[in-house]
C-alpha cells in the first residue's frame, strides 16, 4: 500500500500527471462506481485471472482519495484504514472480546446494535441509511427490507400490471412488485438483472 500511495504521490505532485492532478472527491466519483461495477462483474463472471486487477482498480480510487485528503490537511490514507479497523474491532466482540454467539443471525443483529450505540442510540433517517448510488433495483430491494415489507408473489405482479397507466409512477410500482417477488425467492435483484442484461448483449455479440 505504501508503494501505491507514493505512486499517488508522485502522480500528484510536481511533474506528475495533468489529469491526475486536476482531480477532486467530486470528480473521481464516477470512478469509484465504475471501478466497484467493474470488480463485481468479475466475481459474477467467475474471473479469478481478472479479479486482482479489477480489486486494485478499487484499491486505487482509496489511495487517490487519501492522497487527495493527505493534500487538503483533512484526513490520511492512515486514519482510513485505523477507521475500518477500529469498526471490525468494535463490531465483532464475539471475535476479539468475551461475547458469546449462537450463529450469524445474532452477529448481524449484535452488529446493528452496537451500530445504534455509535450514533447514541439516534434513530438514523431512512434516506440516510442507503446509498443513493446504489443501483436503482438494489436501492429498491433496501428499502423493501428497511421497511420491513413482506415479500410478495407473481400476483402482486399481476396486480400492479392490471393497475398501471403508462407512466414513470405506476412503472416505479411494477419494478418495485418485481423486487419484492425476486426477494420472496431469495434472488438479489439487481444481480439477475445484470446476468440478464449480460446474456442479452453476448448474444447480440455473437449475431
Amino acid at each position: 500500500m505504501n508503494e501505491l500511495l507514493s505512486t499517488m504521490r508522485r502522480l500528484r505532485g510536481p511533474g506528475g500527471c495533468p489529469w491526475d492532478q486536476e482531480q477532486t472527491h467530486q470528480t473521481l466519483r464516477p470512478y469509484l462506481l465504475e471501478e466497484a461495477a467493474e470488480a463485481a462483474d468479475a466475481i459474477s463472471a467467475g474471473d479469478m485471472t481478472e479479479l486482482p486487477a479489477e480489486l486494485g482498480d478499487v484499491l486505487l480510487q482509496v489511495a487517490f482519495h487519501s492522497v487527495i485528503a493527505e493534500e487538503a490537511g483533512t484526513f490520511s490514507y492512515r486514519d482510513v484504514e485505523q477507521r475500518i479497523v477500529d469498526k471490525l474491532v468494535r463490531r465483532h466482540p464475539h471475535v476479539f472480546g468475551e461475547v458469546q454467539v449462537a450463529g450469524s443471525d445474532e452477529v448481524i443483529r449484535n452488529w446493528q446494535n452496537i451500530k445504534a450505540q455509535e450514533r447514541g442510540g439516534k434513530p438514523r433517517k431512512a434516506a440516510d441509511q442507503i446509498p443513493r448510488a446504489l443501483g436503482a433495483l438494489a436501492r429498491e430491494a433496501q428499502a423493501q427490507k428497511l421497511s420491513q415489507a413482506s415479500a410478495s408473489s407473481t400476483s402482486a405482479i399481476d396486480e400492479a400490471l392490471q393497475q398501471v397507466a403508462c407512466d414513470e409512477q405506476s412503472a416505479g410500482q411494477v419494478l418495485a412488485a418485481v423486487v419484492a417477488w425476486a426477494r420472496a425467492g431469495g434472488i438479489n435483484p439487481e444481480i439477475a438483472l445484470r446476468a440478464h442484461t449480460d446474456a442479452t448483449l453476448r448474444q447480440l455479440d455473437a449475431e
